[in-house]
């Protein structure tokens, strides 16, 4: 009898995505909210004004999401926790999930934000090594993950949703049609509703439509790279590498919702130059200077806009920062109460430059 043939190792991505994160971190402090609707954002207080950081699958089940308006999640699910969102715990428990992954022999990690990461591994059994890191993590930080498998970036991540929660599924070029072609073009990592908009008025309407549509015409309506980028992502094109060069950060902002909207000069003046104050702060720690000011402006009841303009010099100056952006806010040449603001300062780039762009998931900072 003929020895049976194994399978050859070979590169694979895999997309490590922590289910419901955020919620989870907190449920594990306060066990006795274990399977009930949790809801974290802002200070805790559904009164304020704040957005839904996260939500646990329970409070999901009510139509809560992330980026909802907090009074708004409360009135989908009025027996929801609301708990304040804390940043330094979310740290410590990423860290340990991503030292977790970066011990896995022969794994290439790369960090997309505090609850999600690519691994890269060679190996003849990619389901195999899945389940060791969902058990691994579990057993480290008593914390779930689903996992995506794919022959590319693109594959793995879209693989993940599948597989949640505490599951694993597999998308590679073999299934990739069989899985995603008759889905809508905003299914796709990239595509959002209007990208998806633009894509429907010419006809395009699911994942195989774009996969197979005509290049020129998505140059024609989204320019020669980005056109042709979206038909790769149609076909779940993507890199097969996992790139663990450390995240750089191009800029720092700070931006903050008001629980009475700003309407007096003097307040807005005084928030803008708040705002600068701590964007330099954070500049000042990586020694690298502001080129250019972004100024974000939500005015009431919802309207939000964004401004930028380069700097005639790189400063560390906190009142050139706050005057351009004030400048950028006066040029808007609307005098409707504020909401909220937020600075920004894109900063000189490191030595050496940048490498070529990376796309960063979905859920929060960088761990670090």
């Amino acid at each position: 009898m003929a020895p049976e043939v194994q399978p050859a190792a070979r590169p694979w991505v895999l997309h490590v995505d922590l289910d419901q994160f955020i919620a989870a971190v907190e449920i594990l402090r306060r066990p006795e909210l274990a399977g009930l609707p949790v809801i974290v954002g802002g200070r805790g207080d559904p009164t304020e004004r704040a957005v839904v950081s996260t939500a646990s699958y329970e409070a999901r089940a009510f139509g809560v999401h992330s980026g909802m308006p907090l009074k708004l999640a409360v009135r989908k699910c009025p027996e929801a926790v609301v708990l304040a969102v804390d940043g330094p715990a979310y740290d410590a428990a990423s860290a340990e999930v991503m030292a977790t992954l970066k011990a896995v022999p022969g794994a290439v990690v790369q960090v997309l934000g505090w609850d999600e990461a690519f691994v890269g591994i060679e190996t003849d059994d990619p389901w195999a090594v899945a389940r060791s890191i969902q058990a691994a993590v579990l057993e480290r930080t008593d914390l779930h993950c689903s996992v995506g498998v794919g022959d590319t970036t693109v594959r793995a991540k879209i693989a993940t949703d599948f597989g949640k929660p505490r599951g694993v599924f597999e998308l590679t070029r073999d299934n990739w049609f069989e899985v995603m072609g008759a889905r809508p073009t905003d299914a796709l990592w990239g595509v959002g509703s209007r990208i998806a908009a633009r894509l429907a008025a010419h006809g395009i309407a699911t994942v195989h439509d774009l996969a197979t549509a005509d290049e020129a015409v998505l140059a024609s309506e989204f320019g020669p790279s980005m056109g042709p980028h979206y038909r790769r992502l149609g076909q779940g094109a993507g890199t097969t590498t996992v790139d663990d060069t450390p995240w750089i950060a191009r800029a720092h902002g700070r931006e903050t919702t008001y629980q009475t909207n700003l309407v007096e000069p003097q307040e807005i003046s005084d928030a803008v130059h708040a705002l600068a104050d701590q964007v330099v702060e954070d500049i000042r720690r990586e020694d690298r200077a502001c080129v250019r000011v972004h100024l974000k402006v939500r005015f009431a009841p919802f309207f939000t806009t964004t401004r930028i303009r380069r700097l005639a010099e790189p400063t560390f100056d906190a009142t050139v920062i706050a005057t351009t952006a004030l400048e950028l806010l006066r040029a808007l040449g609307d005098d409707r109460p504020i909401r909220l603001l937020g600075v920004r300062a894109e900063m000189v780039p490191p030595e050496g430059g940048y490498d070529p762009p990376r796309t960063v998931g979905r859920g929060g900072p960088p761990a670090r």
